[in-house]
């Protein structure tokens, strides 16, 4: 088990910047249109499902909204969206990871590719990045959940893998197969998390300092406004000091 450890500069700044994205309910629904698609329409009997409704509650997401989604799929009304991984290298060569949900790929490739172009990067192939991370479970948890002691208590005791507290809050590590079981749990000892997902975790952390960090994060945040994009991952660290220079 690991302790005190950074991760929000990891998955791009959460939260407060979360909910600037253009379209996050279109997004939220059409993961939980997906995930009741490809399973059944019940959260409880749906691992997939009960994590993308958690996150849709987690955004504050109207309950009417989500049943709608579930609606759609059960219905056969939805659209048929593909699941679809992008990778390539960003400014400092930092490697990063984009997932999508679309119904329209020759669309999708040509905006992550003038995303990663306009902004510092460049789209590589598939499987040019992945080898440098770990797919795994991740369950989040805010820091009015507990301590980082009480958190890790509860980690171990539930049969996670890893903890990274900071104060922002708490990340538990899983592997694919235990997500829901651990997530089960520790709903008990901690209450509902924030987020329940399968995540990108990389190996190693590339630092970004100076003019990177700007163009960086211009070009995550052009990534992330795709409304086709579901997530952003990417490999690296960037200091407080350097984050409170962009304002």
């Amino acid at each position: 088990m690991a302790g005190h450890s950074k991760f929000k500069n990891i998955m791009h700044r959460k939260g407060a910047q979360d909910k600037k994205r253009s379209g996050m309910f279109s997004k939220l629904s059409r993961e939980i249109t997906v995930a009741a698609k490809m399973g059944l329409p019940d959260p409880d009997m749906n691992p997939r499902l009960r994590a993308a409704v958690n996150a849709a509650k987690a955004q504050s997401m109207p309950k009417d909204n989500i049943q709608r989604s579930i609606d759609k799929a059960s219905k056969g009304d939805a659209e048929n969206y593909e699941e679809v991984r992008y990778e390539g290298y960003g400014p400092s060569g930092v490697a990063i990871i984009v997932e999508a949900l679309t119904d329209n790929r020759n669309r999708t490739a040509t905006n992550i590719r003038t995303a990663f172009s306009k902004n510092g990067g460049n789209l590589g192939a598939s499987g040019s990045v992945a080898h440098g991370f770990e797919r795994l479970g991740l369950i989040e948890y805010p820091a009015s959940a507990g301590d980082e002691d009480k958190v890790m208590e509860a980690a171990i005791e539930a049969g996670a893998e890893d903890v990274q507290s900071d104060d922002d809050g708490h990340q538990v590590w899983t592997s694919i197969d235990s997500l829901h079981e651990v997530a089960k749990a520790l709903e008990t000892s901690l209450g509902e998390a924030e987020a329940v997902k399968l995540a990108w975790k990389p190996n190693l952390e590339v630092a970004v300092a100076g003019d990177d960090v700007g163009t960086l994060m211009k070009l995550v945040d052009a990534l992330e406004d795709d409304d086709d994009v579901q997530t952003v991952w990417g490999n690296y660290s960037i200091s407080d000091e350097e984050l409170e220079k962009l304002g």
